[in-house]
C-alpha cells in the first residue's frame, strides 16, 4: 500500500444547536477543531421521521397549490 494516501484521522468536537458538545474522530478540519451544526439531527424531520412544516413565505405555497390544484396535490 502507498504511504501517505489516506487523510489524517483525528479527534474533533461537535457542538449541537442546543449547546451540548461531544468528541468524535473525523477527517474534517485539524485536530482539536470544533464543528458547529446549523441543523440539529435530534430535531430535524429528515432524521426523526416527522413531517416537515411548510412555511408559506409570501404566499408561494398557496400559489403553487392553486396553480397545480387539478393534478391532485
Amino acid at each position: 500500500m502507498k504511504a501517505d494516501t489516506h487523510p489524517d484521522y483525528h479527534t474533533i468536537t461537535i457542538k449541537m444547536t442546543d449547546g451540548s458538545t461531544y468528541e468524535t474522530r473525523s477527517t474534517w478540519g485539524k485536530p482539536g477543531d470544533q464543528m458547529s451544526l446549523d441543523i440539529d439531527p435530534l430535531a430535524h424531520p429528515a432524521w426523526t421521521g416527522q413531517q416537515a412544516k411548510l412555511m408559506d413565505t409570501g404566499g408561494r405555497v398557496s400559489k403553487f397549490k392553486n396553480k397545480y390544484a387539478g393534478l391532485g396535490f
